[in-house]
């Protein structure tokens, strides 16, 4: 019998203690490519994250003093640099 382990990311807001859902805000740059009345996608840049927000409390939290861990995983969900 084998037993698969669920790996969760430990993840809590310091002002309320929510650890369930956040706000991710990004930004993601796109260059586009007009041929008479068509709009066409010919770039596009992977997302920076700009703010991770609590969903709850709005506490912003600094991606920077996150677990590494965390921020790696979080940064690839995102597909995000």
């Amino acid at each position: 019998m084998t037993t698969k382990e669920e790996t969760r990311v430990a993840l809590t807001c310091p002002s309320c203690g929510n650890d369930q859902n956040f706000l991710v805000k990004t930004l993601q740059m796109h260059v586009v490519h007009l041929d008479d009345s068509r709009v066409e996608v010919s770039e596009e840049g992977r997302p920076a994250v700009l703010e991770v927000l609590c969903d709850e409390c709005e506490h912003a939290l600094n991606l920077e003093e996150m677990d590494e861990g965390i921020r790696k995983e979080l940064l690839l969900t995102l597909g995000a640099r």
